[in-house]
């Protein structure tokens, strides 16, 4: 059996889910690559983190709305590998970066709706689809989705329509790969108290009330509920879970 250690990249893991996904995927005795959008500054510091915990880990920049990059990214990724362990591959791809939109269907833009749809659709589709070649057969695609596309609350009609195409999308892969024994699943988290958004959830006590109501469990998600599952997901307890929706939001609107 080989000892080698497997490698996740976890995409915007600098902050909020994706960070606490990549340091509970470290803490599962995995190194980490992550990826983040703007903030070298705290990119570099779950780096650190990750470190003191003992494992690899390092930061590439990447706008998952740019697919151009892409191939370049691939390439950067894939070079530091090679250089670091002998093989530029990786186990576990996490497709988790992406940003809100809250927004009336009357008010939505054409401009507004592209963004969620490059980020949110074709860069999931399009980065899985580059770094395929790399990724190890019996790895995994962990693809971050949302209650929102599970039911409906006013101003999230693209934004939850979008990560619905993600949810079909990730049973294709678990189809198209299972060739591959390459697993793909879907986490979709509940409301959580992260900046993501502005941190609407997290800061506006109203909303804050009104999602802990509707919560079976009596409380507004944390990152800290989330990372685990991800982070689960990514070792071979899971292997026999594939094309898969698991949804972590403590029983919101059961």
């Amino acid at each position: 059996m080989s000892t080698r250690t497997n490698i996740a990249l976890v995409t915007g893991g600098s902050r909020g889910l994706g960070k606490n996904s990549a340091l509970k995927i470290a803490q599962r005795g995995l190194d980490v690559i992550i990826t983040y959008r703007s903030n070298q500054e705290e990119a570099d510091a779950v780096v650190a983190e990750i470190k003191s915990m003992g494992r690899n880990a390092v930061a590439f920049q990447l706008d998952t709305k740019d697919r151009k990059s892409f191939n370049a990214f691939v390439k950067q990724v894939t070079g530091y590998l090679q250089e670091s362990t002998g093989n530029p591959v990786i186990d576990y791809l996490v497709n988790n970066a992406g940003t809100a939109l809250y927004s009336p269907i009357t008010e939505v833009t054409e401009e507004q709706m592209d963004d969620m749809v490059d980020i949110h659709f074709k860069g999931v589709f399009f980065l899985t689809q580059k770094m395929l070649p790399f990724i190890n057969n019996g790895g995994g695609i962990i693809n971050v989705s949302s209650g929102l596309a599970r039911f409906a609350t006013p101003g999230s009609s693209v934004y939850g329509s979008v990560k619905a195409g993600v949810e079909m999308l990730t049973r294709y892969m678990a189809k198209e790969l299972g060739p591959r024994k390459i697993k793909a699943n879907v986490v979709a988290p509940g409301a959580i108290e992260t900046d993501f958004g502005g941190g609407r959830v997290r800061d506006n006590e109203e909303i804050n009330a009104v999602v802990a109501g509707a919560t079976a469990l009596g409380r507004v998600g944390l990152p800290d509920d989330i990372g685990g599952v991800v982070a689960f997901l990514c070792t071979e307890d899971a292997r026999w879970i594939n094309g898969q929706r698991i949804e972590v939001s403590g029983g919101m609107f059961l």
